[in-house]
């Protein structure tokens, strides 16, 4: 039996499951690094998906596997993390029913991002699903079942795991014992969020990412539809770095060299072709080995159903464990 402590996270299958800089630099890169130092459950979150896709009858089995790929091209290792489908380990489904029995709907009605996701659904004359509103108990059902300690997030997600916590504590203080571990944030600092090609967060929904299956020829495509500074028209203008997405882009790609871009761009001596052009050449070569092996992954289907499978078996071997916990303190059902 392994003695690390255990972690959860994932990502949601959307936008055709193809994942983009912004996961690859708030969550991906960071998960291959604590992979060695804790038990660790990667998971596709193609039920969640559903809170935004469920009505545009959405190839999910194929996204969820377009998600694993990626996981897997960005270093996550199959050998030292279950890598698996939510949907594929029924119990997310029973636990999530079994906490919404104890969790106040007041507290979900507060949660920003229902908030925030509820007016851009009523925007677009559609009607808020349950799924939407109980995201968080299914979130937290997720992260629980696994009886997980902590949860790597970006620290603009911090915030999300508290309701988590809050549900835990009711749901412990109900049954009278401590069932699950009141999960911790494990908060990434590898690198500031992410800017889209437009200047605001790289986003699916925004439709301004550069993802990790874009060839060097459709990076080089995108990078030079970027925003830059506005009133920088010819190459003698001074240009605001800080304020350019091809300029914030190799800051986190080429931060040892950056500094050099930044200051020609400041004092006129360069133009926005140039720097888009040099910027597209070092996030090629960046991203380089991970498609090499993305291409491996697209070619070999089987092998990424493999993983999956194994991975789900694994989860489940624990989450059965979990229920079995769970129906025993509620006093219900079958918990041998």
């Amino acid at each position: 039996m392994t003695t690390k402590k255990r972690i959860l996270s994932g990502m949601q299958p959307t936008g055709g499951g193809k994942l983009h800089l912004g996961n690859l630099e708030g969550a991906l890169r960071p998960w291959t690094k604590l992979q060695d130092d804790y038990e660790m459950f990667c998971f596709v979150a193609d039920w969640h998906s559903l809170t935004t896709v469920a009505e545009k009858h959405v190839d999910l089995r194929e996204a969820a596997r377009q998600t694993a790929i990626d996981y897997l091209s960005a270093g996550l290792d199959p050998a030292k993390c279950a890598i698996f489908r939510q949907s594929d380990v029924k119990e997310h489904a029973e636990l999530h029913l079994l906490l919404s029995m104890t969790t106040p709907v007041g507290w979900l009605e507060r949660v920003p991002t229902y908030k925030e996701k509820r007016e851009i659904i009523k925007e677009n004359d559609t009607q808020v699903s349950y799924g939407l509103l109980g995201y968080p108990v299914l979130q937290t059902a997720d992260i629980v079942l696994y009886r997980a300690h902590a949860v790597p997030v970006g620290r603009d997600q911090a915030a999300h795991i508290e309701i988590s916590r809050e549900i835990v504590r009711r749901f412990n203080k109900i049954v009278g014992e401590e069932i699950f571990p009141e999960p911790q944030a494990i908060i990434s600092e590898a690198t500031g969020e992410v800017p889209g090609l437009d200047g605001r967060k790289m986003s699916k929904s925004y439709d301004n990412a550069i993802y990790l299956s874009d060839t060097a020829k459709e990076t080089q495509k995108k990078i030079n539809k970027a925003f830059t500074t506005p009133t920088k028209i010819h190459i003698t203008d001074p240009g605001e770095p800080e304020g350019c997405v091809a300029c914030k882009l190799r800051r986190t790609y080429d931060p040892a060299n950056y500094l050099t871009q930044w200051d020609e761009c400041r004092a006129g001596l360069r133009g926005c072709g140039q720097s888009k052009k040099e910027l597209a050449e070092v996030i090629n070569e960046n991203l380089a080995p991970l498609r090499a092996k993305r291409a491996e992954l697209e070619a070999d289907p089987g092998y990424v159903d493999q993983v999956l499978k194994e991975g789900a078996e694994r989860a489940r071997a624990a989450a059965v464990d979990t229920m079995r916990i769970v129906r025993k303190a509620l006093m219900i059902g079958d918990h041998g």
